[in-house]
C-alpha cells in the first residue's frame, strides 16, 4: 500500500503540474501583452508624476504668498501625491522580478507595502492637517482670497489630468489604486480650496481656508483608511474580499467522488492574485485525478483562482488505515481517518453527505 501511495503522489504531483502550467499557458501565451501593459502602466504613472511635481513647485510659492493653508496643505498632500506614485513605480519594478531564492513568489508583496505606505501616510498627514485648520479655525490668519481661488482652479485641471493619466493604468493593482487615490483626494482638495477662495474673496470670511482644509482631511482619512485595511487583509493572509472560504468549501465537497475537504487555505499573493491549499478525501475507488482537475476547473472558472495546490488522497489509502475499505460508508471511514491524515489540522472540516460539518 505505501509503495502504491507513493507512486500516486508522484503521478498526481506529475499530472497537477502539467494542468498547473497549461492553465498558465493561456497567461504566458499573454506574456508580451503583459509586458507592454506594465510599461504602459508606468508611462501613465510618469506622465501624472510630471504634472503633480511642476504644479506643486507653484503651488508652494503661491501658498506662503497667499497665507492660505488650504492651498500649503494641498501641496503638502501634492508632495504625498508625487512620493506615492514614485514608490507605486519601484513596486512595480520590484513585483516584476522573477521567483528565484527564498523569494519563492517573488516580490509581488512590494506592491502591497506600498499601497500600505500610502495609506499610512494619507492618515499622518490627515493628522497634521486637521490640527493646523482647528488652529485657524479658531484664529483665522488674513487670506488672499484672489491668489487662492485662481491657483486652486489650475490645481482641479492639473489633478483632472493627473487622475485622467493614471485612470488609465490597471487600477486592479491595490499598489496603483493607492497612488490613485491621493490624486483623486487632491482633487477634491483643490475643488474645495477653490470654493473657499471664492467664499473669501466675495465675502472676506476668512474661517472657509480652514473648513476647505477639514473637509480635504475628511477625504484624506477616509481614503487612508480603506488602503490601510485592504493592504492589512492582504498581509494577514485573510481570503480575498467577497469569498467565504466556507461557502467555497461546501460547494467543493458537494462535487462528485468528494467526501471530505480540511486544512483549506485561501489568502492572496498580491491584490488580484488569490492561491488556495486544501487537502481533499475521495472515497475508495475514486480518480483521484478527475477529481482534482475537476475542483481545479471549478476554482478558475466560479472563483478566477488559479494559482491552487490540492492533495488528494482516498479515505483509508494511510497503511494505518487500512481496515477503514472495509468499511462501506465513505463518510464514516473518513471521519475515523481525519486525524491520521492531518494530525493538526487548521480549520474546519466540511464533509459531503448528512454529516456535514
Amino acid at each position: 500500500m505505501t509503495g502504491h501511495s507513493d507512486s500516486h503522489d508522484h503521478d498526481d504531483h506529475r499530472d497537477h503540474a502539467h494542468d498547473h502550467g497549461g492553465g498558465h499557458g493561456g497567461h504566458g501565451g499573454h506574456g508580451h501583452s503583459h509586458g507592454v501593459a506594465a510599461d504602459a502602466d508606468r508611462r501613465w504613472l510618469m506622465s501624472a508624476l510630471v504634472l503633480i511635481v511642476v504644479f506643486m513647485a507653484g503651488e508652494v510659492v503661491v501658498g506662503f504668498a497667499a497665507q492660505s493653508l488650504a492651498l500649503i496643505s494641498d501641496a503638502a498632500h501634492m508632495l504625498t501625491d508625487a512620493a506615492s506614485i514614485v514608490l507605486a513605480l519601484i513596486a512595480m519594478r520590484l513585483a516584476a522580478r522573477p521567483a528565484r531564492g527564498g523569494f519563492t513568489f517573488g516580490l509581488k508583496r512590494a506592491e502591497i507595502l506600498s499601497a500600505q505606505a500610502n495609506g499610512v501616510t494619507l492618515l499622518v498627514l490627515s493628522a497634521w492637517l486637521g490640527y493646523e485648520a482647528i488652529g485657524r479655525l479658531i484664529d483665522p490668519p488674513d487670506t488672499e482670497g484672489g491668489l487662492v481661488l485662481v491657483t486652486a482652479l489650475v490645481g482641479i485641471v492639473v489633478n483632472l489630468a493627473a487622475a485622467w493619466c493614471m485612470s488609465k493604468a490597471n487600477r486592479s493593482s491595490l499598489n496603483v489604486e493607492g497612488a490613485f487615490q491621493h490624486v483623486v483626494t487632491d482633487l477634491y482638495a483643490f475643488i474645495a480650496t477653490a470654493v473657499a477662495g471664492a467664499v473669501v474673496l466675495v465675502t472676506g470670511f476668512a474661517r472657509a481656508d480652514a473648513i476647505a482644509s477639514l473637509v480635504v482631511v475628511a477625504l484624506m482619512l477616509r481614503a487612508g483608511t480603506g488602503l490601510v485595511r485592504d493592504s492589512a487583509r492582504i498581509f494577514l493572509e485573510a481570503a480575498p474580499a467577497g469569498v467565504d472560504p466556507d461557502a467555497l468549501a461546501d460547494e467543493l465537497v458537494a462535487a462528485p467522488e468528494v467526501v471530505e475537504i480540511h486544512d483549506l487555505h485561501l489568502w492572496e499573493i498580491t491584490s488580484g492574485l488569490p492561491a488556495l491549499s486544501a487537502h481533499i478525501l475521495v472515497a475508495p475507488g475514486g480518480d483521484c485525478h478527475a477529481v482534482r482537475r475537476d475542483l481545479q476547473r471549478r476554482l478558475r472558472e466560479e472563483y478566477r483562482i488559479t494559482h491552487a495546490t490540492l492533495q488528494v488522497d482516498h479515505v483509508g489509502e494511510d497503511e494505518e488505515q487500512q481496515q477503514l475499505l472495509q468499511i462501506t460508508d465513505a463518510v464514516a471511514a473518513a471521519e475515523l481517518a481525519g486525524a491520521e491524515h492531518c494530525a493538526d489540522s487548521h480549520g474546519p472540516v466540511h464533509r459531503a453527505g448528512p454529516h456535514a460539518h
